[in-house]
């Protein structure tokens, strides 16, 4: 496993425990690692695309900017008393994947007020929903040059800063 990814799944931890007990929000969050160690880190949400099409847009971004890892969280509400906050970091290299867990607790209000420390578990990338990204897609002209639109008006408003090697 490449140490971008293993230094990925701290920092998602982080990011996540912040948004949530900080600024009371749990977003979609996708963040690539390429090798020179940029990194991009976005809110899917943001997207406004369809599940298909958004899968299509992140292995595209995944491909042009040659990751060697990516990372995406999400909120998981198993029931109103029972959420966790779960990401998975995927490397390029690796046949397994870090899936990170935390238990979220809200008050009354429905307001974040705990989260777990995040457990991480090594599971195999083919039993992940999105851990596919790496895989080739073949997308039309048309295609490519709406998503490379998008990315480069995205790229002005995202987090975008270098882990170092």
């Amino acid at each position: 496993m490449h140490l971008f990814s293993e230094n990925l799944a701290v920092e998602i931890a982080s990011y996540y425990r912040n948004l949530a007990l900080g600024h009371g929000v749990i977003p979609k969050v996708f963040t690539l690692v390429n090798a020179e160690g940029d990194q991009y880190l976005f809110f899917i949400d943001d997207l406004n695309m369809e599940k298909d099409e958004e899968n299509q847009f992140l292995s595209y971004i995944v491909r042009q900017y040659d990751a060697v890892c990516y990372a995406r969280g999400t909120l998981v509400i198993v029931q109103i008393n029972q959420q966790f906050i779960e990401f998975a970091v995927v490397d390029k290299d690796d046949e397994n994947v870090i899936v990170c867990s935390a238990a979220l607790t809200r008050d009354m209000d429905d307001k974040p007020i705990g989260l777990t420390e995040f457990e991480k578990t090594l599971v195999k990338k083919n039993s992940i929903i999105f851990g596919g990204l790496f895989e080739p897609i073949k997308l039309s002209e048309t295609k490519e040059e709406d998503f490379q639109s998008l990315w480069d008006e995205m790229k002005s408003k995202i987090l975008h800063r270098n882990m170092g090697i």
